[in-house]
């Protein structure tokens, strides 16, 4: 794949000398824990190993750095990235030394001590309110154990937080090979897709993907919408859509995204039928129903057979896909069948396409079916890839700029 205009600003660690030095790596293991603290989802610990396995090989100390959760400043025991550490292990097949702080006495010396072939695991730095804060005597803590720093941590590189932003003020600052690989994956949609390109955006709310949305629209050839927010869409075709969730303050902004994709010629596609039901539960009963049939008791909980149909007839000619969001309440089983026939879907499609799929739920059916090495690019980043699309400037991309 060609590098694009972005990428090309950012400064790679493969041109930087690292034998024998100190190596600070932003990592995102921010990953999903079971009632047992065990690691439930591996995407974004496989998705760090990459840079990792390329530093084992450059005989440097590494010292790995991440969040976990919303601690909101407090240490959380079931915060803690133990489980992150002994996952990570048996994954390498090497020894991680964890340690019960990010900064401090105790992690100076560990740290100064470690020598090259090392791989030391901070603990979460949101136990310090400091980290979300950016604040500058922090990120000059964590910059002094190293001599450079990486940042991989593509899902967290929408956020300027002390390790993300901050520590590059006092560090030589590098991509890591996950974030090369982000950037490159959502620059080809943004800059070169191949044509058709269909896009996918569910999730619950129209509000969250305003700029997204935008940028989609002058973009990608088709659109289709589904989960939660397309009951906005239905509410502003005049439909009723009874208890589903409905933004009506963004009624009128759904129409000018629909007006503007009827003026550039591309194709909105709203759900035709629903799966409903009159409670919000597992084992309500539910109801396939045309969408100018829902009732005013009903909730719309996923995409309907003839949408399923509807959306699956879109995507088999497309040779470019984007998808962020569920299609229905993906939680329940019951309401599961939609997002699970898309990714289905878009992995059949096998290398006829280029594909990019990024959100926890969206990741989520991927990796129950297996399907995901039938994917082009699994972004770890649902919230960062869409600010990306979108036109934002990530900060913890700005900070390691040439």
């Amino acid at each position: 794949m060609a590098k694009y205009e972005t990428l090309s600003c950012l400064r790679d660690i493969r041109a930087k000398e690292l034998e024998n030095k100190k190596v600070l790596v932003r990592v995102d293991f921010n990953v999903p824990l079971d009632d047992n603290l065990q690691v439930r989802d591996d995407t974004r610990i496989v998705a760090a190993l990459d840079t990792i396995k390329y530093l084992l090989s450059s005989n440097c100390t590494i010292i790995l750095m991440s969040h976990l959760g919303r601690p909101k400043g407090e240490i959380v025991d079931k915060l803690r990235l133990d489980p992150v550490a002994r996952y990570l292990e048996k994954l390498l097949q090497i020894k991680i030394t964890k340690l019960n702080d990010c900064v401090g006495e105790a992690v100076e010396k560990t740290v100064s001590e470690s020598k090259p072939g090392e791989v030391i695991l901070l603990e979460n730095l949101r136990f310090h309110e400091e980290e979300e804060k950016n604040n500058i005597d922090f990120a000059k803590k964590i910059a002094a154990l190293a001599d450079i720093y990486i940042n991989d941590a593509f899902g967290a590189a929408h956020r300027a937080h002390a390790s993300t932003a901050g520590v590059t003020e006092y560090l030589p600052s590098y991509a890591g090979l996950l974030i090369e690989k982000e950037v490159n994956s959502l620059d080809k949609l943004l800059l070169d897709p191949e044509k058709p390109f269909i896009s996918i955006i569910g999730g619950a709310k129209v509000s969250g993907k305003i700029e997204v949305l935008e940028k989609l629209v002058k973009i990608c050839d088709v659109l289709l919408i589904g989960g939660g927010m397309a009951y906005t869409f239905l509410a502003a075709k005049g439909y009723e859509v009874g208890k589903s969730i409905l933004e009506k303050d963004y009624i009128e902004y759904v129409k000018k995204i629909n007006n503007e994709a009827e003026a550039k010629n591309k194709e909105v596609v709203i759900p035709v039928d629903s799966l409903v039901a009159k409670e919000f539960k597992e084992d309500a009963e539910s109801f396939n129903v045309p969408v100018e049939q829902i009732e005013p008791d009903m909730i719309g909980m996923d995409i309907g057979e003839n949408t399923i149909n509807l959306f699956k007839e879109k995507i088999s000619n497309a040779k470019t896909i984007f998808w962020n969001g569920p299609l229905g309440v993906f939680e329940m089983e019951k309401f599961s069948r939609g997002t699970n026939q898309i990714a289905q879907k878009i992995a059949d499609l096998g290398n006829k396409s280029f594909s990019v799929v990024g959100g926890g739920d969206s990741i989520a059916a991927i990796n129950k079916f297996g399907l995901a090495d039938r994917i082009s690019h699994i972004s770890t980043g649902g919230g960062a890839s869409l600010e990306y699309l979108g036109g934002k400037k990530l900060p913890g991309l700005e900070a390691l700029k040439k």
